[in-house]
């Protein structure tokens, strides 16, 4: 008699399924996947946090599993009717919760998604609606994930990510992307091996460095582009830097020896978005000064 009273007035308990033991193959997966912090075998991404999981529902991600620990049970609330009928919802101790999942400042929710999943031809192909990324050596996924958010906030095509990058898919760097890693076109490369298609689509390919080059606010940073940005330590690899048609210097204090990844990244960024509006906007500067002229 109570099963059918509840089924007109679901409840998050009739959906949450409590797990006690750490040996669910579900926990197991999750525990994996925050440890290695890259996909798991079969595609799935471990996130957490409400605001990471409600960019992955509102990106439309498909979810496999959603776990809360005993003291989000608001949370579940909130979150279970965002969610397909179809989806594992489980209730984890707090203990064990803890265990699984490894946070600074744990709000008691993660859950495995499944991440879109791109070539590099995929990538390279979409260089005609805007600038592509392509990213060498950065290991900081803090910096990686406002790399990842500057190009979604001023309209990257999409990122390439090569050789020594940390993975996109680390829990780290989705939490610092505020979710644009659900929605941007990544992939995994070889540098090297797709600077030849880049060209061969017409593309400039530029870096940036700490010291010498065109400064930022001269270049000219419209048409389609290619912008190379290396780690913090070493910058781009020497080969790399041979294939570049122009280095950019963004002019900063001496008192600095240079910008971290993340900040140089979305400065370039906003100055293609900048030069872009200006050129396709009939007022710019420009034509007023023609005409003043």
């Amino acid at each position: 008699m109570k099963k059918t009273h509840t089924s007109h007035h679901p409840d998050s308990d009739d959906r949450l399924r409590r797990i006690e033991g750490r040996h669910n193959a579900l926990v197991k997966d999750l525990r994996k996947a925050f440890a290695h912090g890259d996909l798991t075998d079969d595609g799935h991404c471990a996130i957490e946090g409400m605001r990471i999981l409600e960019e992955a529902i509102r990106s439309g991600l498909k979810f496999r599993a959603v776990f809360f620990n005993s003291s989000a049970l608001s949370k579940a609330e909130r979150l279970l009717p965002q969610l397909a009928a179809y989806v594992e919802t489980l209730l984890l101790p707090d203990k064990l919760f803890a265990t699984v999942v490894p946070s600074d400042s744990p709000q008691g929710v993660a859950a495995l998604v499944r991440c879109p999943v791109f070539t590099a031809e995929d990538v390279v192909g979409k260089s005609s609606v805007g600038p592509l990324l392509a990213i060498s050596g950065v290991q900081d996924p803090g910096n990686l994930g406002t790399i990842l958010r500057s190009a979604e906030a001023f309209d990257a095509a999409g990122v390439l990510l090569g050789e020594g990058t940390v993975s996109p898919f680390n829990s780290k760097v989705v939490r610092a992307s505020a979710g644009s890693v659900f929605r941007l076109p990544i992939a995994k490369v070889k540098l090297a091996e797709v600077i030849q298609e880049m060209r061969s689509l017409g593309l400039r390919l530029l870096a940036t460095s700490s010291h010498k080059g065109t400064p930022i606010h001269v270049a000219k940073l419209t048409g389609p582009l290619g912008i190379f940005i290396g780690s913090e330590g070493a910058g781009l690899p020497r080969d790399l830097l041979a294939a570049m048609d122009e280095t950019l210097v963004i002019p900063h204090s001496e008192h600095v020896e240079s910008l971290n990844a993340g900040v140089a990244a979305s400065i370039v960024l906003y100055e293609v978005a900048r030069q872009k509006q200006e050129k396709a906007s009939p007022q710019s500067h420009r034509d007023t000064e023609r005409t003043e002229g």
